[in-house]
């Protein structure tokens, strides 16, 4: 059973950490969009620019600072980050009591959190790799995948209730301290963390900020898989503000129903994540890939049916749980392919990379469908994105030559 596998105390940390800041982000599940919408009174274009503007400048933010992570101990940076995002998520709130909360300060705020979280997800990634044994990585990377699933289901309807009594900064609040309790398990994790070895240091090299990026594009398995999830996550993350705005404005749905359509069927990602390991052994970890890959694209079609009342509710949870169950599935097993065929010196500025690529892929895409909604509807645009990610499994490697190709497994510390 994958949670009764014992990964020591030093994960239990990292993962408590997580789990505290998955799910701060779960009660503020949406918080920018919902702010913009209700305390702002701001459209589609604008719900749409805030989803696409911030997240962009963020990835260009989080560029340079790949090498930055790369050739530092991680775990500092980890903490540097937790309080950045900290810091930015507490302006809203202060912002909002004293009357000059407006939409360019969203914009800022969702940058910085965007160039943050590249940052610590680069750090987290390779400090994990060197925290658990190899073929304890999908357990690890499973137990990540399950928490923020979980972490989802319960935080949008309690979201979504507190935004109802309270107010719609109230949630925020709760983001950015969770942000603030992170750090703090980060920095309480036992042990002495090792510097990066000084012959892998070489930030200043001309191109180093690309390395992940020439990594990727080198090896033809993750060429793929990083092409298909650029597509794939833009087109999905992409429906999240037209949704917001056709279930809020133009169907009359409640913010707690909002918050419940898409809270409930993350349970489903219970599922999928927990079920990772034991699929992998007896399937095959590509054929996993490629089924769970294709499976998670094409139910994306059904948020253009979406109906007033029950009936409405009912098909976007039955949409979102699809789509889920085989996200949760595939994800885990993804990050820990990813991570077996990186070595240990270009970890962070592969995983920066990859983050990047796919920010930037659902700036452009969510930008693109607030213009298109802009025009013709929210539901048009639904409609668009549904049917264009039903050519995304094409990009999904057809053969696995990561048997004859793999690398051999770094030594170098982090």
């Amino acid at each position: 059973m994958v949670g009764r596998r014992r990964l020591g105390r030093r994960f239990g940390r990292l993962w408590a950490a997580y789990a505290v800041s998955a799910y701060g982000s779960g009660l503020g599940f949406g918080a920018l969009p919902l702010i913009a919408v209700l305390a702002l009174g701001a459209g589609p274009a604008e719900v749409s620019a805030l989803s696409a503007v911030g997240p962009a400048v963020g990835a260009l933010l989080a560029v340079p600072l790949a090498p930055w992570v790369e050739f530092r101990r991680k775990r500092p940076v980890m903490v540097a980050m937790d309080l950045t995002r900290f810091a930015a998520m507490a302006t809203i709130p202060v912002a909002y009591a004293v009357g000059l909360l407006g939409l360019v300060q969203l914009l800022v705020v969702s940058a910085v959190v965007a160039a943050a979280k590249i940052a610590f997800g680069a750090a987290s990634g390779a400090y994990l790799k060197t925290l658990v044994r190899p073929d304890d990585l999908l357990v690890a990377n499973a137990r990540f995948e399950s928490t923020n699933w979980s972490s989802i289901a319960v935080g949008p309807p309690l979201g979504g209730a507190a935004i109802g009594l309270f107010g719609p900064v109230t949630t925020v609040v709760a983001d950015a301290l969770s942000y603030l309790l992170s750090a703090l398990c980060i920095a309480a994790i036992p042990g002495r963390e090792e510097a990066p070895r000084a012959a892998d240091r070489s930030p200043a090299r001309a191109g180093a900020v690309f390395d992940g990026w020439r990594h990727i594009m080198g090896d033809p398995e993750l060429r793929a898989l990083y092409l298909n999830n650029l597509l794939v996550a833009g087109l999905i993350m992409a429906t999240e503000p037209l949704l917001a705005v056709l279930l809020l404005r133009g169907l009359g749905f409640a913010p707690w129903q909002y918050g419940l359509a898409f809270a409930a069927p993350c349970l489903g990602g219970l599922i999928g994540s927990r079920l990772a390991r034991r699929v992998v052994a007896r399937h095959g970890r590509h054929r996993v890939l490629r089924t769970a890959g294709t499976l998670r694209a094409v139910w994306l079609i059904g948020l253009a049916f979406v109906r007033p009342g029950v009936t409405g509710l009912v098909t976007v949870m039955a949409v979102e749980l699809a789509i889920i169950v085989n996200m949760s599935l595939y994800t885990p097993v993804l990050a820990t392919y990813r991570l077996e065929r990186t070595p240990g010196h270009l970890v962070a500025r592969t995983l920066s990379a990859w983050s990047i690529g796919q920010q930037v892929s659902i700036a452009v895409l969510t930008a693109l469908g607030g213009l298109l909604a802009d025009a013709t509807g929210p539901r048009t645009a639904l409609t668009v994105a549904g049917l264009l990610v039903l050519a995304t499994p094409l990009l999904l490697p057809r053969r696995d030559r990561s048997a004859r190709r793999a690398p051999k497994p770094s030594r170098s510390p982090v």
